[in-house]
């Protein structure tokens, strides 16, 4: 098997649920568009606030993915 080149995309997800779908949501998103994607990284974890309660989650993850020959 030859040696593999990847690159990663810096992309951001939103949620009024929850992290996981906030990060889900992102990934989903991305494949539509990327191909052969391997991994994600965390990277920022944020929220937006309206009337002192949690409204959205935010989170911004990185993805990499393999890079075509």
């Amino acid at each position: 098997m030859p040696d593999r080149v990847y690159k990663k995309i810096e992309v951001t997800g939103t949620s009024a649920s929850s992290l996981q779908e906030a990060v889900e949501n992102a990934i989903e998103h991305a494949s539509k568009t990327v191909r052969k994607m391997r991994w994600f990284e965390v990277m920022e974890t944020r929220g937006r606030i309206d009337d002192g309660k949690v409204v959205e989650w935010q989170v911004t993850v990185k993805i990499g993915f393999a890079l075509e020959e």
